[in-house]
């Protein structure tokens, strides 16, 4: 009669877990598990709201803020009124700033558009024509700790789930042998590490994986892809006969978050040994193609990206400037130039490369920091730019990010700073817009697209956001 009635302990635990019962069940199949349980798998494909334009998104994200002013937004007048005080009384910045710096870099018009890109990016000015570039981005403040999770993931301070966790859990994902979320980030974790790929109060199973690209070879990118032990066959009889004993296991006790957790990575583990072999091994991509990416870190991200949205992971995102970030306070020229210099072909290259296969049309690619930069130098900070007077300070208030593929208005510029490239005063997007925005092209409604926690619907966007049409072809 006892096993009739359950403990206040015991019915939480049952309600609680059941996400990650459902987790379970697109791991096990349909022979271990009801079949309508694993017709509900978290990360089964799903249809959006309403009909999407984008299907997959690659985010690379430019870690440490950017100059904008050097990179995709000129201000001429930097040039004329260098080393003069900015005739501006709202200059508000995180430390403090002298004069007018101008841009140590030439501006050119790329493609139909005309739109002007930095000497910095070549390579992508060539693709400006497939570019929305937003102008008259804006955060909350300048700072990178909560700048990172804003972008990442619309809050700046409590833990949200971040957009590669909201897009899996709208989307689900097409390769069931492969996460949906993936991260690509070398050398180690950014600023804030994990939180910036994290599920929060989401099923687990939408957090983003984490790869560090770093690693050349298959089998250290992903420890223990491959059992040197034992068959995949063998294998395959191990996993049936633990999972059997798993399932009688599961049956007498109460769900428990941390034994299913187990059983997930066991039988995805198993499976990554034949689908992520292959989407991370760029060896098996013909030369011509390794050739147009380069031979760089930056390079290997970005086909990696490629071969993964190629064979079904939903949202990937690229970690740039991690050990050497965009955050340059001092020493500007020479350090914009290396980091563009490392990513500005790979860029160029997966924009191409995606559009040549078809696939740039429903493949969402983003661009862009967690801010920008000043257009005044940084004066001598103890601590900051060990006394040289040659970088920017962070600047929140106005900055750019531009997105292409995926339903984007190509060869369109959105917005705009002012004459200085202070402020966004022309059409400002705030990240919440954004957000708003990237939701709308996969097909979602970011006022629908809900969890509930805690006794509240949650969104990627909070509170907050609209959607940018103009953004939209």
């Amino acid at each position: 009669m006892a096993d009739k009635f359950l403990t206040r302990r015991d019915f939480l635990g049952r309600c609680g877990m059941g996400f990650g019962m459902l987790g379970l069940a697109q791991l096990l199949g349909p022979d271990l598990l009801a079949d309508e349980i694993s017709s509900n798998s978290p990360l089964a494909p799903r249809a959006p709201q309403f009909p999407g334009k984008a299907k997959r998104i690659i985010h690379i994200f430019a870690n440490g803020g950017p100059s904008h002013v050097d990179t995709f937004d000129p201000k001429p007048i930097l040039a004329k009124l260098h080393g003069q005080p900015l005739p501006m009384t709202n200059l508000a910045t995180e430390r403090r700033t002298g004069a007018a710096f101008q841009s140590p870099f030439k501006f050119q018009k790329y493609g139909r558009s005309g739109i002007e890109v930095s000497e910095l990016f070549p390579h992508v000015g060539e693709c400006i024509d497939d570019i929305a570039v937003i102008r008259s981005m804006y955060a909350d403040v300048p700072n990178h700790e909560p700048s990172l999770l804003l972008m990442n993931c619309g809050e700046a301070r409590l833990p949200r789930p971040s957009m590669g966790s909201w897009v899996t859990y709208g989307l689900g994902t097409v390769n069931q042998n492969l996460p949906g979320f993936i991260t690509l980030c070398p050398g180690g974790y950014p600023i804030q590490e994990s939180q910036n790929w994290q599920s929060a109060f989401l099923p687990g199973i939408y957090q983003g994986t984490y790869i560090n690209t770093a690693n050349k070879d298959v089998e250290k990118l992903i420890e223990h892809i491959k059992n040197k032990s034992v068959s995949l066959d063998e294998q395959r009889q191990q996993l049936d006969l633990l999972n059997k004993l798993n399932e009688q296991h599961a049956k007498r006790r109460a769900a428990d978050a941390r034994f299913e957790a187990r059983v997930q990575s066991f039988e995805l583990a198993y499976r990554m040994q034949m689908d992520a072999t292959d989407a991370f091994d760029i060896s098996r991509e013909p030369e011509s193609i390794r050739k147009m990416y380069g031979d760089g870190t930056q390079g290997r991200q970005m086909l990696i990206a490629r071969r993964l949205v190629e064979r079904g992971v939903r949202f990937v995102q690229i970690w740039h400037g991690d050990g050497q970030p965009w955050d340059h306070h001092d020493d500007l020229e020479d350090g914009h130039r290396k980091l563009a210099r490392e990513s500005d072909q790979p860029i160029g290259a997966l924009l191409k490369d995606l559009k040549q296969r078809g696939m740039l049309e429903d493949t969402l690619v983003i661009w862009g920091g967690e801010f920008g930069r000043t257009p005044t130098v940084e004066l001598p900070t103890p601590g900051s730019n060990a006394g040289k007077v040659n970088g920017r300070d962070h600047n929140h208030h106005g900055f750019s990010m531009w997105m292409a593929g995926g339903g984007v208005r190509g060869g369109y510029v959105h917005g705009a700073t002012d004459e200085f490239g202070f402020k966004a005063v022309e059409k400002p997007v705030h990240v919440h817009d954004l957000h708003a925005t990237i939701l709308q092209l996969l097909g979602f409604d970011h006022t629908k697209l809900t969890f509930r926690h805690a006794g509240r619907d949650f969104r990627l966007t909070d509170v907050h956001g609209n959607v940018v049409k103009e953004l939209i072809a």
